[in-house]
């Protein structure tokens, strides 16, 4: 870039147009720099100015010319076209091209700042001792590890170092405000980086942080927010007076509607509105909508709250030291309530309120509801609903990343090694507790909630479906990719099961990934020996593990089929594959008939109360169609019943291919 200094003539033009300056040679331009778009300027220190030659489009429509206008400016680097205007403090900042401010208060940054990199926030435990510090390429895997591996000061020592070598080359004593972004009618802006196509606009304050915006994925920032020490990556709004206080928000994600945070980390494609987020570790897709809803030192993902849902953190006795667990895919019901320390299964269901702790965890699916002031399990209940069915469906087509880069790395399959692996442990302790309970005994209690004797054997028997749909889900689709080349039963074995087939070892959900504990020790031993030396090998490491995924997941399958079968997999008959194909069909089939079931509710009698009002049965039904439409026309039973039917054909196909094999 070429700079010189400003000609006689062309301070003469800018001082007739109102403008002063300490010195004006402490001003340096660009090569093609035209002073008349410049007016009623105070420059202060050394200031670098590009070219004002094009005009520039704002959110409304409206054009104008690039230039300063109105404002003060010290220490600062302009690009080109620009266009700053009634900026009453602009210090201390570099602008690449085209970046608007206009109507603000004060945009400065004041001695040595990382912009909110390496902040630590208290999350979980508000009591401290899971402190994370937050940086802009943080993923909740990291986050994970930092948060609940405190055990392992091998592991938190090493990752420490890494992110604090990170946060190093963060720190400046200038700010700096991406290409296109925009800044307007806002109050006060301090040491605060704003990456590409960043928008703020009638913004309150912002202090300590980073909008790491890009132009693929813009950040926005809107009417009335305060925010102070955060970070928000690509992707993301927060607006709606929303109040922010030492808080991370990952991709994608949306905070609004006077939502108050602090001290949380929110992570791809959550929301936050109405309500309040204390100390919470909220993985992807954490959703709370409504006011009176309290999360307090708390870890989700994939997590719906319902309104008014609200957890007690202590006792009272040394204060806030406590947290709860609610694994993903969990959900409140509206006014719920939980006494913390507890932990909640995988994609359970809390309504009512509970005053005493309890450990759910092995009774993934499940219901846990109040009675008479008693906590109850209902095993297994959970799977069949359409809740369940359309919340895994969605998710995938909700990611809001626009970005290449995606920083969460994200499993969605409802069954797999995890959650499969929960549904076996609940399966072997629900078996273990009918033999021994005594049949007059009505109820069970397990780690600090009541069971049913008589739901022991019958939730067993949907645990024990679901893992037959597992594995058929994982043997149909490899049995329909071989099918076509694969001609004799030596060829399948060969070249369908893997030949290395370990243990089945236990899975982690690292906060959206899914990992076995084999691999996730391996990494945490790359980490400690020190063969991770950046941010960017740790996240390069984590991608190799997460695409791992399907072949860690096809052994783990496979380690299943030998124990349910009793049998070593080159043992595998063709009529053996056959009936696993079958079990496969019957248990998808009743599996999906169950969730039609729990659909037609939505369309009896007691759904239709409040439709036709005044009118007669006639009306009701009239009124009720349309608007809800009827049962055979939703779209959610149409897609249901379509598959049930792929499902018989793609079983009759498989089971033809396997008894054709020589």
């Amino acid at each position: 870039m070429s700079l010189r200094k400003l000609n006689v003539k062309e301070i003469e033009i800018l001082k007739k147009h109102e403008c002063f300056a300490d010195n004006w040679e402490t001003i340096s331009v660009k090569d093609g720099f035209n002073p008349e778009n410049i007016r009623n300027v105070t420059f202060a220190g050394n200031v670098l100015l590009g070219k004002f030659t094009d005009k520039i489009t704002f959110p409304d429509g409206l054009e104008k010319h690039s230039g300063i206008y109105n404002s003060y400016l010290q220490d600062c680097e302009i690009g080109d076209n620009c266009y700053i205007n009634n900026v009453a403090n602009l210090v201390r900042y570099n602008l690449e091209e085209r970046v608007v401010i206009e109507n603000c208060a004060t945009v400065v940054t004041e001695g040595t700042t990382c912009f909110g990199n390496g902040i630590e926030i208290d999350v979980l435990n508000e009591g401290g001792g899971r402190s994370l510090p937050i940086f802009d390429l943080l993923s909740a895997q990291i986050a994970y590890m930092l948060v609940i591996f405190r055990h392992d000061q091998k592991l938190i020592k090493q990752l420490t170092r890494i992110i604090e070598a990170y946060v190093n080359t963060k720190k400046a004593t200038r700010g700096s405000i991406g290409k296109g972004s925009k800044i307007l009618n806002t109050g006060y802006i301090k040491n605060v980086f704003l990456g590409k196509s960043a928008f703020v606009q009638n913004a309150v304050r912002l202090e300590e942080g980073t909008l790491a915006s890009t132009a693929a994925a813009p950040v926005h920032i809107g009417d009335g927010v305060i925010a102070k020490e955060f970070i928000i990556q690509s992707g993301s709004k927060v607006d709606g007076s929303a109040l922010i206080d030492r808080c991370f928000i990952g991709q994608g994600v949306k905070i609004g509607k006077q939502y108050s945070a602090e001290n949380s980390a929110f992570f791809a494609n959550s929301e936050g509105f109405h309500g309040e987020a204390c100390s919470i570790f909220a993985g992807p897709y954490t959703v709370t909508h409504h006011k009176s809803t309290l999360l307090i030192a708390g870890m989700f993902s994939f997590f719906n709250a319902g309104s008014g849902s609200n957890q007690s953190n202590h006792m009272y006795k040394l204060g806030p030291l406590h947290q709860g667990i609610l694994e993903r895919g969990s959900k409140t019901g509206s006014f719920s309530y939980m006494l913390w320390p507890s932990r909640i299964g995988v994609y359970s269901v809390v309504t009512g309120k509970h005053y005493s702790n309890f450990d759910t965890s092995e009774f993934p699916f499940s219901y846990i509801t109040e009675e008479e002031g008693k906590s109850h399990l209902t095993p297994a209940m959970n799977l069949f609903t359409v809740g369940t069915r359309r919340d895994t469906g969605k998710w995938p087509s909700r990611d809001r990343r626009k970005d290449q880069v995606k920083y969460d790395l994200i499993h969605f399959d409802l069954f797999n090694p995890y959650t499969v692996g929960k549904i076996l442990d609940g399966y072997n302790l629900l078996k273990s507790l009918v033999e021994k309970t005594p049949k007059k005994q009505e109820y069970v209690q397990h780690k600090g909630i009541r069971i049913k004797r008589l739901m022991l054997k019958t939730c067993s028997k949907y645990y024990d479906m679901a893992i037959c749909i597992y594995i058929g889900n994982e043997l149909v689709k490899r049995l329909n990719g071989a099918k076509n080349n694969l001609k004799s039963l030596i060829d399948l074995q060969e070249k369908l099961f893997p030949s290395d087939i370990k243990s089945i070892d236990k899975w982690i959900d690292l906060s959206g990934m899914l990992i076995s504990e084999n691999d996730l020790k391996r990494l945490i031993d790359q980490i400690g020996n020190n063969e991770i030396q950046t941010v960017d090998e740790l996240t390069k490491h984590l991608k190799f593990y997460y695409d791992l995924y399907e072949e860690r997941n096809w052994q783990w399958c496979c380690r299943l089929i030998e124990n349910r079968m009793e049998i070593k997999l080159e043992e595998l008959t063709a009529d053996k594959l056959i009936q696993l194909v079958k079990d496969w069909e019957t248990s998808t089939i009743k599996f999906n008939n169950m969730i039609l079931k729990d659909a037609s509710k939505e369309f009896d009698q007691t759904s239709r109360i409040g439709y036709g009002i005044d009118g007669n049965n006639e009306a009701v039904d009239a009124d009720f169609e349309a608007v809800r439409k009827s049962y055979e026309s939703n779209s959610f039973v149409i897609d249901l019943q379509k598959e049930t039917e792929v499902i018989s054909k793609i079983s009759k196909e498989l089971i033809e291919y396997l008894k054709d094999l020589t």
